[in-house]
């Protein structure tokens, strides 16, 4: 598949977004400037920056409790989501609700959510939505591979087959659920060959690999548009980082060894793709790390913002929690 250089950059560019704002929500944790649960990207850069670029703005996405990456990779607001984090009025949900629900309905994000595989019925009805409808949208849901095991993600993916609904399921398998090896807990070789059971494809790709991605996304997008239903699509990636901050690193050895995540760091989802960029002569490496470096600037002012921007006060308690005005019987 021939590939535009505006899109490559832009995947470059959204990959490297995650990257930098992942390490400085790392960096403001630990420094005790925000509480609370944090999930890092790390690793998985390409699966949500792959399959977000064969997507139209318009175009819906929900996610999982691993939440920054998947609205970054949609073109998301850094100051928002880094607002967000800290509590603040600016944040995609005005500070109200943290690192594991960001939303942004006006560039197709309906939101995240800390509890397994909710997000996928939550697509899966945008889905039946725009069938219903007409629209011309389609649905996007991230998931991982220990949602991949409950009851609401297999309903979802027998109904959106049955209605051959526009949904697309991506499963980002990144080996475990906390400390669960997804070979503990799967029964199938690929989480990808569950597809056959509800008659719709199942792709397996290279996660860390961002072109890989968005070939088997655009394919599955074509399908959607087409009223040919809904594909599954397992990414196989790796996190980098401990499930969630706060966790501790304490526990590594007893689930995963410091050579296994060596390994994975080798094929880091970065490097694989400025290396290609490099190698056809798309950019320079000099290129490369400019854009690296401009957003990195942009992390630092993002989180200037956060910083400076202030909480929500009482008054905003109960805003936004009914429809205004509510409807009279």
């Amino acid at each position: 598949m021939d590939v535009s250089k505006e899109t490559l950059m832009l995947m470059l560019r959204r990959m490297w977004t995650i990257r930098h704002f992942e390490e400085k929500v790392i960096e403001v944790h630990s420094a005790g400037e925000f509480t609370g649960a944090a999930h890092p990207y790390i690793g998985e850069e390409a699966v949500a920056v792959g399959a977000c670029a064969a997507l139209k703005p318009t175009d819906y996405i929900a996610g999982n409790h691993r939440s920054h990456g998947h609205p970054l990779a949609k073109g998301g607001s850094v100051k928002g989501a880094m607002a967000e984090l800290y509590g603040r009025v600016d944040g995609y949900c005005k500070g109200k609700g943290g690192s594991m629900h960001l939303a942004d309905f006006s560039i197709g994000i309906l939101g995240e959510s800390g509890i397994v595989a909710s997000s996928v019925p939550v697509a899966t009805g945008a889905a039946l939505a725009a069938h219903l409808r007409g629209d011309d949208f389609v649905s996007m849901v991230f998931f991982g591979d220990g949602a991949s095991n409950q009851g609401a993600c297999h309903e979802s993916m027998n109904l959106a087959s049955l209605w051959s609904l526009p949904v697309i399921f991506v499963c980002e398998n990144n080996q475990f659920a906390v400390t669960t090896s997804y070979h503990d807990s799967v029964s199938v070789e690929h989480i990808s060959d569950r597809a056959s059971a509800y008659n719709m494809p199942g792709v397996l790709v290279d996660g860390q690999d961002v072109i890989a991605m968005y070939e088997a996304t655009t394919e599955a997008v074509r399908r959607a548009r087409a009223g040919e239903g809904p594909t599954l699509i397992e990414g196989l990636t790796y996190r980098y980082e401990e499930h969630s901050l706060g966790l501790g690193r304490v526990r590594r050895g007893e689930y995963r060894t410091e050579k296994a995540i060596n390994e994975w760091r080798k094929r880091d989802p970065l490097v694989i793709h400025t290396d290609r960029l490099v190698a056809q002569g798309i950019a320079s490496a000099d290129e490369c790390e400019a854009i690296s470096a401009q957003i990195k600037q942009e992390v630092e002012e993002a989180t200037e913002f956060a910083r400076n921007s202030p909480f929500p006060g009482p008054e905003a308690l109960f805003e936004d929690m009914w429809a205004d005005p509510i409807p009279q019987p």
